[in-house]
Parts: C-alpha cells; structure tokens; sequence
C-alpha cells in the first residue's frame, strides 16, 4: 500500500520555491539586475495592482564584517544579491515570495489573513502511516523537477556577467541541497587556489536563523507539493540516545547487509543519488555544484572517531547549554567562549562552553556519527536524516529563546563573519530574509513543537528558566531579604507604638506591609522579564 502512495504521488507535478526564480534567470533579467516577476493574479510585477507589493531597490547592510574573510568583490556571495540582483520585490502585509504570490510563514487563505499554528512533531512517537506518509512526501520531493526555479551553474562572472546565463533544472529535494551547499561552499580565488574560511550558514551568528529558514522553506514547499497544507517536518529527539534509531528500513534507511556504509535495498533511500559532495574538484576546476549524480548515500554510524565525538549527546549537555545567557560572543566564529550559538552548534564543550577545536558536541556529534554524507559540511543535506536532526537543533534554539527572551539588538548587528551580521541577507534565498527577522519564536512564524507546546512539557521549560534566573540573582535576593526583613522588623515596631498611642487601628489597605509586599513582587517580575 505505501509503495501505491508513492507511486500516485510521484504522478503529479507541482510548483516549488527555493533559489533563482526561473523567470530572473534570462538575459534581459541580469542586465538589468532586476528580479520582479508577475503575480499570476493579476499579471503586474509584483502583484503591484493588487497591492500586494512592488519591486524596489534592495536596500543593503552597511555594518563592518569580521577579519574572518580579508577580500572584497571576488565571491558572488558578498553583497547578497547584489552581483546578481539589485531590485527584487518587496512585499506588503502577510504576502511573501519572489512575485508576492505566497503567505507569510503563519499565514495562510486567500488574501493571507489567517493566522495559524502547526506543530511539528517527534517521529519515533507518529504511527505507521504518519511515519509512511512523511517517506513518501521524502520521495515525491526528490522526484519532481521545480517549476518555478533553477540553480546557477557557474559564477557570475562565467556567466560573463549575465550575457551567458548558466542554469539548470533541479529536483525539489535536490534544490535544497544545492542551497545548503551554496552557502557554505569555499570562495574561488585565482583560477586555481580557493579560499576555505568562509561560510555563509556556519560557525557564527547566522547559523541557527539560517537554518530555522532553510526549514520553514522546505517545509513550505512540501506542503505545496503535496497540498497537505497541515504537513510539519517531525524531528528526532537523539537525547541520550545509544544508536542510529531512525536507521531502520521503516524509516530513513538500515545498514546494508554486506557494505558497512551503505543503505539497505529494502529501504528507497538506497537508490538516491547524492550532488555537490565532490568539494575538491569544484575547488580545482573553480566550478560550481551542478546538480549531477555523483553515487549513493553513505552512512556507517557508529564506525567514527570517539575521541572526537564518544556518544550521543546527552539530556544534561543539552540543558547545560540552554544555561548559558549569551547568545554569541566575540570574535562570533568557531572559537567563541560561553556563546550559546557555538557551543550548540557544537564548537565549544557543553560542560563549560569553552572552545574545543578537538571535540565535536550536540549539533556537529550527529553529523560525525552519521559517519558518511551527513559528516561532510556542504553536502549533508543529501541524507534526509539532516532534515529531523536540524529540526531538533531548532527545537533547542527555540527552547534558549522562549527562556531568554532576548531583544533584537541582542543579535550582532556589526563585526560577524561576512554574511552574518543582523542586517545580513541570507546566501541564497530569493526571496531575501534577514538573519536578524527569524531570531524571534517559532510561534511568530506559524510553528511549535510538539514537546515544547502548552500542556506538553513547556510548563518544566517555564519553571527551568526562573529557577535559572534565581540563581543568577540569589544574593541580591538574600540580600534583599534580609534588608527587607530589618526594615519590616523596625515598621513594625513603630507601627505598633503608634497604634498603642492613638488607640485605633489603621485601614488594611493602608497597612505598609502589604504595600511593601506588593511591590516586592513587582521588582521580581520586572527582573525576570
């Protein structure tokens, strides 16, 4: 019955949303660095004449950068999308995508007005057909060919500067993995030579909106695809885990009989090609990733170096991490200390948030057990188990921000890594999104999860963080307690000889214990919040 599903569904063809829109990819489009097509609505750029937006100039950070990348107008990435485009539409309301003619994530209905909640759950806890209906959605995507857009195979300046473009098809599946390649691959630099400490996804500020987007994304796009407008992408809660638990032909694939990092035949997932993995000759022959087959996926967990990565990550690491109140700290890369960013990310020991170049924790731990596709940075997304893992990994930042509650500004506006201050957009969405727009609650962009959502274990988190604030604050607290107590100690007794001398008793609503009481709890909200 699943592989009838599977089948049915690869029948139908549908629209897709990712990288170039196929309509900004044509001569006429580059020249003029304008990328504003058509809604279908009402056929006006933009959907300008339903007020739904309007092209305009793009408006670009002016922050300084980091030292981290020591060159300036060599890679297509700077600028973001400026060597290609410097118009692109802008959108009013809850509309959103490259012409306008989707809805904000949140939003869904015809004009965009209804506001809606999905949340996203654990996989290991949905039914069978939950579970085969997610493998299908898998499959569909990495058999149906985007309609609405393409992937660049070559630079800019190959495509000598918009006279010759170089584009290609893409499956949907594939588009992402294209995309998450894209961002994090290295900068050609003479012809020959490549420079590798650079990534527009990783290792600093922008890792974890970036990813929260590259997911909304692909989560949208199923959806479309599918039509199931209520799909959410599950994830894997790996805490405290002992082995690959969605490593089984019933879900993402088991280990193959006789070749240790392969799938097994039983599972479709073993017939899947992978793209953008062979890093090294791109970097020599200073190409692009053109979306070409290059063999299976590989996967050996288990079989990796432990003294890099031991185990799992564990429930304490994870809760230890949440601790800490920074979100990123200085020089805001891979050898940050005390950042909450680079220590989920995995750079820093969850123990005590230093950096530690020879360990590789929480977020890196799993892509380096998967031990295969999953463990090289620019091409992890070909295995599906990416999707569930970031979805975690999501899951834990958002934890951090509900408990946080931090403002906007606590975001690094300047002096990130290229592509991560605040104000940076992100490599290489069209539409263009902010890093600083997706470091707020999941709840503001139309999600939650499921363990994290009222009446499902949020209430712990809640009681979690002001336990985590008490001990921040107790010897103010003691402190406070024991003045408070002096000073109620000495009304009191004042109180009482002037009650004594004019034999009468004050209203209770004018009694100053009371008074005091209350606007000692005050201070410790305004503290907490």
């Amino acid at each position: 019955m699943f592989l009838v599903v599977v089948n049915c569904l690869l029948g139908t063809l549908q629209l897709a949303l990712g990288q170039f829109p196929r309509a900004c990819t044509t001569v006429g489009a580059l020249l003029r660095k304008e990328c504003c097509p058509a809604w279908p609505g009402d056929e006006s750029p933009c959907g300008q004449l339903s007020g739904r937006g309007s092209c305009q100039d793009i408006v670009l950070s002016s922050a300084p950068l980091g030292l981290q990348f020591p060159f300036s107008g060599i890679d297509d990435r700077e600028d973001w999308p400026a060597v290609f485009y410097n118009r692109t539409c802008q959108c009013t309301a809850n509309f959103m995508g490259y012409n306008c003619a989707e809805c904000r994530f949140g939003f869904s209905g015809l004009n965009c007005t209804e506001r809606r909640i999905l949340i996203r759950r654990n996989l290991l806890q949905m039914n069978a057909t939950e579970k085969n209906k997610f493998l299908a959605y898998l499959n569909l995507a990495k058999h149906t060919t985007s309609v609405d857009y393409v992937i660049a195979t070559g630079t800019y300046g190959q495509m000598s500067n918009g006279l010759s473009p170089l584009f290609t098809d893409i499956n949907v599946y594939d588009l992402f993995v294209w995309m998450h390649y894209y961002a994090s691959r290295d900068t050609f630099l003479d012809g020959v030579n490549a420079w590798t400490d650079i990534d527009f996804a990783h290792e600093a500020p922008g890792f974890l909106p970036w990813h929260r987007v590259f997911l909304l994304l692909w989560e949208h796009e199923i959806q479309k695809l599918t039509g199931d407008e209520s799909f959410t992408i599950p994830y894997w809660d790996w805490r405290d885990a002992q082995d690959c638990q969605v490593c089984i032909d019933e879900l993402l694939g088991g280990r193959h009989p006789s070749v240790s990092n392969l799938l097994s035949p039983a599972s479709f997932f073993s017939s899947w090609q992978v793209i953008c993995t062979r890093l090294e000759d791109y970097n020599r022959q200073q190409v692009l990733c053109n979306g070409t087959a290059e063999g299976p996926i590989l996967r050996n967990p288990g079989n990796h170096d432990r003294n890099r990565t031991p185990r799992y990550p564990t429930s304490a690491e994870v809760e230890s991490c949440l601790s800490l109140n920074e979100y990123d700290t200085g020089p805001m890369d891979r050898s940050a200390n005390f950042s909450f960013r680079n220590t989920l990310e995995g750079f820093s020991s969850p123990s005590n948030g230093i950096a530690n170049r020879s360990q590789s924790t929480l977020h890196n731990a799993l892509h380096i057990i998967m031990n295969g596709s999953m463990s090289q940075v620019q091409g992890s997304a070909n295995d599906p188990i990416f999707v569930i893992h970031h979805a975690f990994v999501d899951s834990i930042y958002e934890q951090w921000l509900r408990r946080q509650r931090p403002l906007l500004e606590v975001y690094p506006a300047a002096n990130a890594p290229i592509g991560h201050n605040r104000d940076y957009f992100m490599v290489p969405f069209i539409p263009l999104y902010r890093n600083g727009d997706f470091f707020l609650p999941s709840r503001d962009l139309g999600y939650d999860y499921e363990y994290l959502s009222p009446g499902s274990g949020s209430s712990q988190d809640t009681l979690l963080a002001y336990l985590e604030q008490a001990r921040q604050i107790w010897q103010w607290l003691v402190g406070a307690a024991v003045a408070g107590g002096l000073i109620t100690a000495v009304i009191a007794g004042l109180f009482s000889v002037a009650c004594r001398k004019k034999g009468k008793t004050v209203p209770e609503e004018r009694q100053p214990l009371l008074l005091e009481a209350e606007d000692y709890h005050n201070i410790m909200y305004q503290t907490h919040m």
